[in-house]
This record gives structure tokens, sequence and C-alpha cells, in this order.
């Protein structure tokens, strides 16, 4: 029986799909860990194939080819030194698991399977895996390890189990995707299950983005004591090692001096960074392109993707119409300015002028109206997408949730695009953001490290300028009232009364509601774009387009 374990911590960005990529950072991770005299590493669920696959699992030749996999890996671990445990989905009997592997001397020793599939929110496991039994403690080295995959540990059965048959150190490999205030939620459910078992923690949890998802890290350790042994930092790879006593009967981790815990802006900036980044790389896009208004919600997308890509990497279009002020031209060509990146200007006015002639005859009798005003977005649409076309980049959106929440974007036209790293942050927050961007660089950013965006894009009223004198306000309540009426419709689920008792207008209340419900068609059409919040639209919330309910008190 040994008294002291050195057990690795492998927070790795694997890509959903890349098995041979995969493979090969399971290798480095293992190479490292054997340099390092670990006797175990250990790395995030489902890493084999990428987290998460989606329906790509049922497909035979993928688990043929994770199959072959996980044979290769299992030849790495021959000499019996150091032992590999990793996720993998896994056939037997016929079915299929969200399974943990444990490798060690050449072949696959243990597997455990995923007890509690998530069916909720992002998650929809159920369709694709069969849950496994609640798990007994797997030997390792004479150490008794109680292993559980994400969702398990997010309720109190599968560690109760673990801690009645053994276990003596709890180990839970995670895919669990960032939103705001989810490291705290981990850290208090680990803590519950820790004090519920009596029994030392180790959390490994994965960092990258893979389509509107992005896994923030931040792996940790907590001791039976309930203080926090090791953190690990978010937002990067990390290899660590980790040292563990027995002392007493009782397992306990040797603390290290923890990863800086990063402010709630700092990691939404650096969601919307990663986010962006691995979409953009992963899918082999070169560069990018966006539409570059003169406003705040382009002004931040183009300063987020200089530091995600580069200057280089980045390529603006002013697209200047009869409406649009000289403020506007001057604030876009300063931001470019100030990030270094290219910008270009197309006037959209021989394209207006040539609809409206085109449209002249059907529209005889009619007066301007949003339909000329769109046609002004469709033409930036367009324009965007010729230069993507033409050289390759993909197009960025910009728009906010606030305006996806409420429609305030055009089918078509500014919502055309691959990516939007703003769709699920409200406008009250872009403004922050913007603030904290010009006051900081994210660590990893490629971007200046100095202010990069003007001041007059703050103080100025926002406005898509389809129009003379035009401002958001004509159509939608202030901000700061909108923003917070749709995160209690939205994110809260609340009803009419009491969103009104927060102190909001009933009428606008219910103006907002209905806004929200008609918009959905829209949604359904609009990019994908990295969750921020728990209510994300698309693969978190999901509402019908044809709805005639509206509201309720």
């Amino acid at each position: 029986m040994t008294d002291r374990l050195a057990i690795a911590i492998a927070q790795c960005n694997p890509t959903v799909g890349d098995v041979e990529g995969n493979l090969e950072l399971a290798r480095k991770a293992l190479r490292w860990g054997r340099d390092e005299g670990a006797d175990l590493v250990v790395m995030s669920e489902l890493f084999l194939c990428g987290y998460p696959p989606e329906d790509l699992v049922l497909k035979p030749s993928f688990q043929e080819a994770i199959d072959s996999a996980v044979r290769a890996l299992a030849k790495e671990t021959a000499d019996g030194t150091t032992a590999l445990l990793l996720g993998a989905p896994w056939r037997v009997g016929g079915k299929l698991h969200n399974s943990a592997l444990f490798i060690e001397g050449g072949s696959v020793v243990a597997k455990r399977f995923k007890h509690d599939l998530p069916n909720y929110g992002v998650f929809d496991e159920k369709r694709v895996f069969a849950a496994g039994p609640l798990p007994g403690p797997v030997n390792f080295r004479g150490v008794r390890l109680g292993v559980m995959v994400c969702e398990d540990m997010w309720q109190s059965d599968v560690a109760e189990c673990l801690s009645e048959t053994g276990a003596e150190i709890l180990i839970v490999i995670n895919g669990s995707p960032f939103e705001i205030d989810k490291i705290d939620s981990r850290l208090n459910l680990a803590l519950a299950r820790v004090a519920e078992t009596d029994l030392p923690l180790l959390y490994v949890n994965q960092i990258g983005g893979q389509d509107e998802l992005v896994f923030d890290g931040a792996s940790f350790v907590l001791n039976a004591d309930r203080t926090l042994a090791i953190q690990c930092p978010a937002w990067r790879d990390d290899l660590r090692l980790t040292t563990w006593e027995r002392a007493a009967k009782q397992w306990r981790c040797v603390p290290q001096r923890p990863a800086a815990p990063i402010p709630s802006l700092a990691s939404i900036y650096q969601a919307m960074t990663l986010g962006l980044r691995d979409y953009v790389n992963k899918n082999r896009f070169p560069s990018v392109v966006l539409g570059m208004s003169g406003g705040i919600d382009s002004a931040l997308s183009a300063a987020v993707a200089v530091d995600a890509l580069g200057a280089d990497r980045v390529h603006c279009l002013l697209m200047p119409s009869p409406f649009t002020s000289r403020d506007s031209v001057e604030d876009a060509t300063a931001a470019a300015k100030a990030l270094s990146t290219r910008i270009d200007s197309v006037s959209i006015d021989g394209g207006m002028q040539a609809l409206d002639a085109m449209m002249a005859t059907i529209f005889k009798g009619r007066a301007w109206d949003t339909t000329e005003e769109n046609i002004q977005a469709r033409l930036r649409g367009m324009a965007l997408m010729a230069v993507s076309n033409k050289f390759g980049p993909m197009v960025l959106t910009t728009g906010n949730k606030s305006e996806m929440s409420v429609g305030y974007a055009t089918l078509y036209g500014d919502m055309c695009g691959g990516y939007s790293v703003l769709k699920d942050v409200y406008k009250t927050t872009v403004y922050q953001l913007a603030r904290w961007r010009n006051g900081h660089v994210p660590e990893g950013g490629l971007g200046p490290a100095q202010r990069v965006i003007p001041e007059r894009i703050f103080t100025k009223a926002a406005t898509a300028e389809l129009k003379p004198n035009q401002t958001d306000q004509d159509t939608l309540p202030p901000y700061e009232a909108l923003d917070d009426i749709l995160e209690c419709l939205v994110e809260r689920e609340m009803a009419t009364d009491a969103i009104v008792a927060r102190g909001h207008d009933r009428n606008t209340v219910g103006r907002v509601a209905r806004m929200l419900y008609r918009a959905e068609y829209k949604r359904r059409q609009a990019p994908p774009g990295v969750k921020i919040t728990s209510k994300s639209f698309g693969r978190d919330r999901r509402y019908p387009i044809t709805n005639a309910f509206i509201g309720g008190k």
C-alpha cells in the first residue's frame, strides 16, 4: 500500500472530431506526466472525441476511430510507469456510454460510465448515450479512486455510492461550459460532495471553444477539510503535477499557490476571445471581416477579434450611406487605427439608388419606411459577403443580445455572417466590456495595450443611422430598462406582475414581451455565438416560432 501519489492534471483543448489531433494531445500529456514522475495523468470528459460531439458520436466509423485511438494510447502506457484516465465514448453490449477509461500497463484496465446524463439547457446526452450504473471505486496501486464524469458530481448519489463502497479520493472529469458565475457554482457543488463524503476531490475541466460553447478550465483540488489545495488558471491550457500524501488513513493533496481569480468582466471578455479564436482556427478560416459603423458594438467586436486573432487577420469595412454622420466615419476609422487593423470604405449610395430604381414601379405610391432602411442593412451584408467570397475571411456579425431579443436586426443584413461574439451579451454589458478593454489587455490577447475604443463612441446616442436623426430609443426603451426586462423574461422566465413590481411600466413590459416572442423566427436564422449567460439563444432557450402565448400575469 502506497502512502504517496503524484497525479497530473491535464487541462487541455481538444477539437470535436479531430481524433488524431486529440490523440496526439493525450500522448503529449502522458509523456509530460511520465517525465515529471506522475503516477496518473487525468484528462477531461470525452477528450478523445472532443466535447460535445452531438450526433457525430453515433457514426459507426467515428466510434471505430475512437477504439483505434484508445488502443494506440494503451501502447503508450505499456512500461507501467504512468497511467492515464480520460474520457471517451465506449460501446458495451450494444450501448454507447460517456465513459472514463483507466489505461495502464498497455490496456484499458477499468471503465466507468456516466450515470447522471444531463438533458437540460445546452445538454442533450440522453439522445446519444446510455446511462451507466452507480459506480464503485477503481483500485489503483492500492488506492481506491472514486471516478465520476461531470454531471455525476452535481447530485449526491454517485459520490455517496463511491464513499460507501470504499473510495479514498474522488476524481471528476469534466466538460463544463462557461457561463457567468459558473466557477463559483462548480466549487460550491464540489464542496457539498466533499462535506457529504469527507473525501478529497480532484476536478479536471477542459479548455477551449466548440461552436457556441466555450470551456474555461479552472480545474481544482479540494481537500477533505474543505480547503482549496489547487486552483488552476482559467482560460489557458495547464499541465500541473499534484502531490498526494496519506496520513491517519486520510489522503491529502499538498497545497500549491492558487491562480488569481478573474473578475466577471474579464472572464466574459476572455470567453468571447477564446470562443472566436477557436471557432475561426478550428474551422480553418484565414481571417475575419466585419462592418465598422462607428458604434459601440462593432468597435468592441473588432477589439475582441484583434485580441483573438491579431490585427493582420481582421479586416474592417466602413459602409457609409447618405445618413452616416461624419462622427461615425471618424470614430470607426479611429477605432480601427487604434487596433492597427485594416479598414476600407465602400459606399452603399450607388446600391441604394439602384434598388430604388429597380423597385420604383412596384413601390409606386408607397412612402419610405423600414423597407428602405432594411435595404441598406442588406446592401451592407452583401458587401461583407462579397469580401468573404472573394478573399476568404469569415464575416463576423456585431449584433448584441438586446437587439437579438427584440428583433431589432435585419435578416440577411446585419444578421448575416458566420459567428457573433456579442450574441449573448446585453447592450449595457457591451458598454461595460468596452470600458474594461480600454483599461486592460486580456491575458494572451494579441491587441495593443492602449485605449482602443474612442470616447465619443461611449457618449453619443446609439443609432443604426438608416434615416435622418435616428436613435435606437425611437423604437426601444432605454437600454437599462430594456435589458432588465429582457433578463427577467429570458433568464428568469418571470411573469409580467413580478417584472412590473421591479419598477417597470406594465405597457413597456408587455411591448417588450411581444417583441421578444415575435422575433423567434429571426433568431432561428442567426449565426452561432458565444454562450455567456445561463440562457443563451439557440442551444439553451428553445422556443417555438409559431407561438400564440405572449405573456401571462
